[in-house]
């Protein structure tokens, strides 16, 4: 998926205190529950397509992946069969259907996005990829792994909650904008604002110091974040990634990891 968190896997390992179970409220791409090996884990995310996909490669893998590998044949690497099955998804709760068109339109999609309109209908367009890679092995791996893991789908604070004593929680929220001139609307449309950055930093601080849990937040290094998480201790991370449309901008962009720790700690 696009904004995966491959190249910071290992600076976020090395920054995780030890655990017996990772609690991910934005788990995403799952990249960190792949990587690493906790007894136990609890995964959350907003989205239902991703859940209710995780949940289906978890208790019916066989049945899962044989179906999927169906979709990925030259027939439907079509823009025509592409935009059908976007609007079969969009006009459907079937959550098999779903689940298989997901894992479909983010290989056949543009860029591995995940993006929905103001009325919650999928709308990333088609991708023109010559042969769109079916990730089998990662399926059946991420199936086997699973099997240690809850996946949820629910907002932050009711994730935090649920976190107990003897878990670590790692969050990678929605990024800040990188400017207090960069245009908030991208923000506003994933849902996650400037008050759900600082709502996130608040809920950290106190799961560290009045229930003894450790946070880990990643997000870009910027004035607003080092203000938000000012009770963390802070590491930056070196990222070589391109995030300027038009070239011009920083192409190494700092990441800030900021690691909220119990008093006892």
């Amino acid at each position: 998926m696009a904004g995966g968190k491959f190249g910071l896997v290992e600076d976020i390992q090395r920054h995780l205190p030890p655990a017996r179970k990772l609690v991910e409220p934005f788990v995403g791409a799952g990249s960190i529950f792949l990587n690493t090996d906790y007894d136990q884990y609890l995964l959350a995310d907003i989205n239902p397509d991703l859940i209710n996909l995780y949940n289906l490669l978890k208790e019916s893998p066989e049945e899962y992946i044989s179906e999927a590998k169906r979709w990925f044949v030259p027939e439907n690497n079509r823009k025509e069969a592409y935009l059908d099955i976007r609007a079969q998804f969009n006009g459907t709760d079937d959550v098999m259907y779903r689940s298989l068109a997901f894992l479909y339109m983010n290989r056949f999609g543009f860029n591995g996005l995940c993006r929905y309109n103001k009325k919650g209908g999928f709308n990333v367009p088609f991708g023109s990829y010559k042969k769109p890679y079916f990730p089998e092995k990662e399926l059946e791996f991420f199936a086997d792994k699973a099997k240690k893991a809850t996946f949820i789908c629910e907002g932050y604070g009711e994730t935090f909650r649920r976190a107990r004593k003897g878990s670590v929680i790692y969050c990678d929220p929605p990024y800040a904008p990188l400017s207090n001139t960069a245009n908030f609307t991208s923000y506003a449309g994933n849902g996650f604002s400037l008050d759900d950055q600082a709502g996130l930093a608040d809920v950290a601080e106190k799961a560290a110091l009045h229930r003894n849990i450790p946070v880990l937040i990643s997000n870009h290094d910027t004035t607003l974040t080092r203000r938000l998480y000012h009770g963390a201790e802070l590491n930056v991370v070196k990222v070589k990634r391109t995030i300027s449309r038009n070239g011009a901008g920083r192409n190494k962009v700092d990441e800030l990891l900021a690691l909220f720790k119990p008093e006892s700690a």
